[in-house]
């Protein structure tokens, strides 16, 4: 069974693609990237594939029985296209399975809505594609709060619009088990999983990450306005805009859900305290 991976030279699919190769060996694992020596670190065969290009996937898909589609991260409406591209390829090639990576969150009322409502269009899209699939919907990473430790320890504070709001971050390398599972088991076709851990507040996030790394942060709460405003001017309007609306979903609970992730892996969701152990352990 050949199993393809998409935007392999990114960190969630590289994550995945490093966990395949541990259930079903390198030979197996075939890597898709827009620029493929970003990933040849993995051993693995790398195809190009650009997900505006239909004719680069229909080369990258073939002999391939199964393909974990990345989600994309260009903007909402071209991201729809540049998923059916890769969905009409594997159908033109015979693929039997199609994997995706949603996310968690509102479809209305803030401003990570738009991307939100686009993962549910490919969704829609992939049901509906006459192959066997399976969704995964990932909550939100954990890893950029670690990487953003050093300005934390700067300010002496966690700022954001979330309030008193409950998050169930993951990871990427829960995610990674969780969707080797979804590709090589047959039992999971036609479900759709929330991938989600254990729901904290900023506060408690905050309390953790000074118990892992000694450090003295504390949880400062802002208004939704006043955040936005400043993320957009560190990050530009749309990456600006795309943070405060995550932070936005986590005040109105968007990313609150049940989790699925044991019926994903047969195994218990990692607890954020675990996580963030095991990312310093490993940096």
């Amino acid at each position: 069974m050949k199993i393809a991976v998409t935007s392999v030279s990114g960190q969630l699919g590289a994550a995945i693609a490093t966990k395949l190769i541990q259930i079903i060996g390198s030979e197996n694992v075939i890597g898709i990237a827009r620029t493929p020596k970003k990933a040849k670190h993995l051993n693995i065969e790398v195809r190009s594939g650009d997900y505006n290009n239909r004719e680069e996937f229909d080369k990258a898909l073939k002999d391939v029985d199964a393909v974990l589609l990345v989600s994309g991260m260009d903007e909402p409406q071209k991201r729809i296209q540049q998923h059916r591209n890769v969905i009409e390829a594997a159908k033109s090639n015979n693929v039997k399975k199609i994997v995706y990576t949603s996310i968690v969150g509102a479809e209305e009322n803030n401003a990570f809505s738009p991307i939100v409502q686009s993962n549910r269009q490919t969704e829609k899209d992939i049901q509906n594609s006459g192959l066997d699939w399976v969704i995964g919907r990932n909550g939100i990473y954990i890893e950029p709060d670690i990487e953003y430790i050093d300005t934390y320890i700067k300010e002496g504070e966690i700022r954001n619009c979330a309030e008193n709001g409950k998050c169930p971050y993951t990871s990427r390398t829960e995610l990674a088990y969780a969707y080797t599972k979804m590709l090589t088991e047959d039992k999971h076709n036609g479900k759709v999983y929330n991938l989600v851990g254990e729901p904290i507040t900023q506060a408690q996030l905050a309390n953790v990450i000074n118990e892992v790394y000694g450090t003295n942060l504390t949880f400062n709460s802002v208004s939704v306005e006043s955040y936005a405003k400043e993320r957009k001017a560190q990050l530009g309007d749309f990456m600006g805009t795309v943070i405060a609306g995550i932070y936005e979903g986590i005040l109105k609970g968007a990313y609150n859900v049940q989790s699925d992730y044991i019926k994903a892996t047969n195994r218990p969701h990692k607890s954020t305290l675990e996580i963030i152990k095991d990312i310093k352990q490993h940096n």
